[in-house]
C-alpha cells in the first residue's frame, strides 16, 4: 500500500497557525508521519514554502517529494506511478478536483482520517 499525502491540504485542515510558519508546519506532520504506525510506504508531498521545512528523500517508511510547480500535479504523478507499480494506493487530500484527478489510481480520505491515525 502507498499513502500519497497532499501535505498542504493536511497541514491546512487544522486552524493551529501553520500559515506563520509553512515550513515548520511541513516538518512537523513530516515527524509525525515518521512514527505514524501505519501500514505501507507513504509519500509526503509539498510545495511552496513547506519545501524548506522537509528535504527531499527517504526517512523510514516516508519519502518526502518537492514539487516543482503546484502540488496537485505532483499529487497526480505520485498516485498513478504508484497504481503502474501494482500499488493499493490512497490519496488524503479535501480537494474535490484533486480527488477526481486521482479516482482512477485509488482510494481517496479526507485529511482527517490521517490526522486521526496520527493521534
Amino acid at each position: 500500500m502507498v499513502l500519497v499525502v497532499d501535505g498542504a491540504n493536511v497541514v491546512g485542515a487544522r486552524p493551529d497557525g501553520w500559515w506563520k510558519d509553512r515550513a515548520g508546519a511541513a516538518q512537523r506532520l513530516h515527524e509525525r508521519l515518521v512514527t505514524a504506525d501505519l501500514d505501507g510506504d507513504i509519500v509526503l508531498v509539498l510545495e511552496g514554502a513547506a519545501k524548506a521545512g522537509v528535504p527531499v528523500g527517504r526517512d523510514g517508511h516516508v519519502t518526502v517529494v518537492h514539487a516543482p510547480k503546484d502540488g496537485d500535479a505532483e499529487i497526480v504523478r505520485q498516485a498513478h506511478r504508484a497504481a503502474d507499480a501494482g500499488n493499493d494506493v490512497t490519496v488524503v487530500t479535501a480537494d474535490r478536483l484533486l480527488a477526481a484527478r486521482v479516482a482512477k489510481a485509488g482510494a481517496i480520505v479526507g485529511p482527517t482520517w490521517l490526522l486521526d491515525r496520527l493521534g
